[in-house]
């Protein structure tokens, strides 16, 4: 399942597919928090000593309103399996958005690349080109791309996105625009208290990647997150502590 999040404004919620997991969205400053057993402080300070630097894309469409089943279902699996065709893709994860949008996008895309070098060669892969134009294009009336530099663990299981913990689950998107002032010092300090809440609570959370946007097609946005939860209980208790709250509270005065 995924979690769309945009500029502050409202938060989204993926429904995933069978198959796939989903996504969710969110626009302007966002933040999560729960209340829980924290994990083991030794294993945390392992993982921030081995790190790994990635690439994250974020894909938002817009669908037709009279979207069918089965052309829905087309659009998202070449979408999906456009991993197997191309090099440079680590892990891709989409679905439809369960909760409506006030910029009324309906799906989101997910990819994890390498490095900036596959993501560009992404773009301009002729396969990828074909799907937007013969599956995507058809069949949505909208579309915007963020990208995103950020870190994982240095492991394969983290970096790919397998094993048990990526099995199920929802994705949470957070797209936000902070104001120029704010992005070296309070937008930072946001952020890294951000990141380290989420690595306080690995009983809710799997994994949860940062970064600053720097595709230009969407320099609205400043910067995405994107939280892979346990389940829509853990989604939903992160969400809704005091905590998150307390966080929130501090990136909405940025």
């Amino acid at each position: 399942m995924v979690t769309l999040s945009l500029p502050m404004r409202q938060a989204l919620t993926f429904r995933s597919f069978p198959i796939y997991s989903a996504i969710s969205s969110n626009r302007r400053n966002r933040v999560a928090i729960f209340s829980c057993a924290s994990g083991d402080p030794g294993q945390r300070d392992r993982n921030l000593r081995r790190r790994r630097k990635v690439v994250e894309h974020i894909c938002l469409l817009k669908a037709n309103k009279y979207l069918s089943y089965d052309q829905e279902k087309d659009m998202l699996d070449y979408l999906y399996t456009s991993q197997y065709q191309m090099r440079g893709i680590v892990a891709v994860s989409l679905g439809q958005i369960s909760g409506q949008t006030k910029e009324d996008f309906t799906h989101a895309v997910f990819m994890r690349f390498q490095s900036k070098e596959d993501l560009t060669k992404f773009y301009e892969n002729p396969f990828y080109l074909q799907v937007l134009k013969e599956h995507v294009v058809p069949n949505c009336h909208g579309l915007m791309n963020v990208d995103y530099e950020s870190e994982v663990e240095d492991d394969i299981l983290p970096i790919f996105r397998k094993g048990e913990d990526f099995n199920y689950g929802i994705e949470f998107v957070l797209l936000i625009v902070f104001v120029e002032a704010a992005i070296s010092g309070p937008a930072e300090d946001a952020l890294t208290s951000l990141q380290e809440l989420t690595m306080e609570f690995p009983c809710l959370i799997v994994q949860c990647t940062q970064g600053s946007n720097f595709n230009f097609s969407s320099e609205d946005y400043t910067h995405g997150v994107v939280i892979r939860f346990r389940s829509r209980e853990a989604f939903e208790i992160f969400f809704t502590s005091s905590r998150y709250r307390d966080v929130r509270s501090l990136m909405l005065w940025i």
